[in-house]
């Protein structure tokens, strides 16, 4: 299988686009044309995890932070980031970097952490926004299948845990062909009525081009008549963070003792505690003081996540337990959360997990 390929298929999982428009994800070097060989994936892909791969015969690195992230404007091996980059070139290796669009996924870094604490009616904490869009498509009714079937293939109508979701109205629609038309039927100069549906469904916005390209190609008509609405809805399956509830409250020195233990911590910064019991918990992975809010809003009575800034603390004013377990330390499950998924959708040749250490902090204690 080609790199290309590879890319191709894990992005029907996990698309890229759905990352946060800042990050840097997708194919960061190396020829995609190249027939893999090995997959490494890793937390992030510095010099020593090129190493490995090298040792490894694996010409693919499967990272999930970006090496390249901005600002690079040259490659001379002058900082870790050149250095690293430098050697997969030279030896033919290809990074591929997943992030936020990880992040972003129903089943990504955020359910690995909830499934850590045993979190029950999870939902999204901060669901992506002006994301969706609606496709209203007029076909005859002999056409209506045909097309269905081409929007459902491009990835149209996927409402959360259901596909091939669509509505339809029956009507007349009318049109008179003029001169230099070629129409599907009627005669020019005639105007000509057509028992029509029209066919709504839901898609996210990066799907546009190809839902559009497979609405054409599959409909009968010279002029296919369409309007795409962009919806303030939000997606409820897509978006950053994660909430839900414990099995059973806890008092806040026994949630953090829980804590501790489940992520194998060190040390937890945290809150003042308020004599408060918790029951239901926030969660995101990474660098997360921007879903504090939300997470008050949501009613969680404490939030789980990485370099929370002092400032960030007093967010909490008493309603809510704000613990920072550190970046890597909330991420830590993700490289495992990677092999397992591509592990089960490629099969026909050997996915690894790193053994290479990337997280830069230590502790004196």
């Amino acid at each position: 299988m080609k790199i290309s390929e590879f890319i191709s298929e894990f992005e029907k999982l996990i698309p890229a686009k759905q990352a946060e428009d800042f990050d840097n994800v997708g194919l960061l070097c190396g020829n995609p044309e190249r027939e893999i060989t090995g997959v490494l994936v890793c937390h992030d892909a510095l010099e020593n995890v090129v190493d490995e791969a090298i040792n490894n015969k694996q010409n693919l690195i499967f990272t999930f932070h970006p090496i390249i992230f901005s600002g690079l404007k040259s490659l001379t091996g002058k900082n870790y980031v050149e250095k690293a980059v430098i050697k997969a070139i030279e030896n033919k290796i290809a990074i591929y970097a997943v992030h936020t669009a990880f992040d972003n996924d129903y089943f990504g870094v955020n359910f690995g952490i909830c499934g850590k604490l045993g979190l029950k009616n999870q939902k999204i904490l901060m669901p992506k926004t002006s994301n969706l869009k609606k496709l209203e498509v007029y076909i005859p009714n002999e056409n209506v299948e045909e097309v269905k079937e081409a929007l459902f293939d491009a990835g149209a109508g996927n409402i959360g845990f259901y596909d091939e979701c669509s509505f339809s109205v029956s009507g007349k629609g009318t049109f008179r062909p003029l001169d230099g038309s070629d129409p599907f039927k009627g005669e020019t100069g005639i105007r000509e009525n057509s028992d029509e549906q029209v066919i709504s469904v839901i898609f996210e916005n990066f799907k546009q081009n190809g839902i559009v390209s497979a609405m054409k190609a599959s409909h009968p008509y010279e002029e296919v008549a369409y309007q795409i609405i962009s919806l303030d809805n939000e997606n409820q399956y897509a978006g950053l963070g994660r909430f839900g509830d414990l099995e059973n409250e806890m008092d806040e020195q026994e949630f953090l003792k829980m804590v501790k233990e489940k992520f194998d911590l060190k040390v937890i910064r945290h809150s003042n505690l308020n004599s408060k019991k918790i029951k239901r918990v926030g969660v995101l992975g990474g660098s997360g003081a921007s879903g504090i809010k939300a997470a008050i809003a949501n009613r969680c009575d404490a939030y789980l996540t990485g370099d929370v800034k002092y400032h960030d603390f007093f967010q909490s004013e008493g309603k809510m337990l704000i613990c920072d377990i550190g970046h890597f330390e909330s991420e830590q499950f993700v490289a495992q959360q990677l092999v397992d998924i591509l592990s089960q959708k490629f099969t026909n040749f050997a996915v690894s997990k790193s053994i290479e250490k990337t997280n830069p902090v230590n502790y004196f204690l």
